[in-house]
């Protein structure tokens, strides 16, 4: 047995379980985080620079996350003819203590309510080709996964995208539940999108971005992030973590751990007034109070639930979101 999987074996908080009628508890092939080898690195995976339509030069941009006190941030500027099919090179603003991930947030036709898709592909390669004539939305981020790229449906809100586009786009590893810019027209939140994609067995991911361009009219940016688990801060060691689900969203709060058990689950956080989980049947586990650090909730009414997911929530209304967390 390797030594991570002894730890594992040992700490048993960092293994999703599956919960059956019986009241006990398997083992299942995803990890939670908490207890990953290495640390938690923020990061912001939706930006965009001058090299598009934001207002700031990529190292401006750069400068602002790192003295908002981010790990990382990803430019993923809009990858259209207009603006030359960048592929932004960051790589010039990386330190010691600060990294970028290169990406772009890719375009195709799509029918309407919205007329294009809006697709986060982060890990891109800088020869990455502009679409082909005629390349979907599905096409094109296929063809961004297989160039090693995390790939991630922008803003569904904000775009009003539908549930059979949404299916549509198999190569994606998650969905953007909240974006920040997307708040200022009350669309922030894609989370019905997803557990309805959930519902219907698509295991994707959840995190929230500014996907800030710094124009004045826009909310202030290092607003929503991710803080992914990785042994350290190198570009492809976060990739992985991302691709393997080795993260949590934020808007404020911290969470520390998680840990289910054969009828519980049990949340460890930084203070918040809500702790609360659901799952892919109505209703819901909730704990309110104040400063609350470390809950248990009871899980017998997910047990016709293939996954849930923990919510928790500060004195301010902000919030973090565990990934799904598949129990069968």
């Amino acid at each position: 047995m390797s030594k991570h999987a002894a730890l594992r074996d040992r700490t048993r908080n960092v293994m999703v379980y599956r919960l059956i009628a019986s009241g006990t508890i398997e083992e299942n092939v995803m990890d939670l985080p908490f207890e990953e080898p290495g640390r938690f690195w923020r990061g912001n995976l939706h930006t965009h620079s001058s090299c598009s339509d934001g207002a700031l030069s990529p190292e401006q941009v750069g400068r602002l996350y790192r003295e908002a006190g981010y790990d990382f941030v990803a430019i993923t500027d809009h990858f259209r003819a207009e603006y030359g099919f960048p592929v932004t090179d960051t790589r010039a603003v990386r330190t010691p203590t600060f990294t970028t991930l290169l990406g772009a947030e890719l375009h195709a036709p799509r029918a309407a309510p919205s007329a294009e898709w809006h697709i986060i592909a982060v890990g891109l390669p800088l020869s990455f080709a502009p679409p082909d004539p005629g390349e979907s939305g599905p096409e094109l981020a296929r063809r961004a996964r297989a160039a090693g790229a995390f790939i991630g449906l922008a803003h569904p809100a904000a775009s009003l995208l539908t549930l059979a586009d949404a299916e549509s786009l198999d190569a994606a590893h998650a969905v953007e539940a909240y974006n920040a810019l997307a708040a200022h027209e009350d669309r922030a939140d894609s989370w019905h999108l997803l557990d309805l994609l959930l519902s219907r067995g698509r295991r994707l991911g959840a995190y929230a971005a500014d996907d800030a361009h710094f124009q004045p009219q826009d909310p202030p940016a290092c607003a929503a992030w991710v803080q992914v688990r990785a042994e350290s801060l190198d570009p492809g060691a976060l990739l992985a973590a991302l691709k393997a689900g080795h993260y949590y969203a934020s808007t404020g709060p911290e969470i520390h751990s998680i840990r289910l058990d054969a009828d519980r689950v049990t949340v460890r956080c930084s203070p918040v007034s809500r702790v609360l989980v659901t799952g892919c049947v109505p209703g819901k586990q909730v704990r309110d109070g104040q400063d609350l650090a470390e809950c248990s909730l009871p899980l017998e009414m997910f047990q016709g639930s293939a996954y849930i997911r923990v919510t928790v929530v500060d004195a301010t209304a902000k919030r973090a979101w565990s990934n799904p967390i598949w129990l069968r």
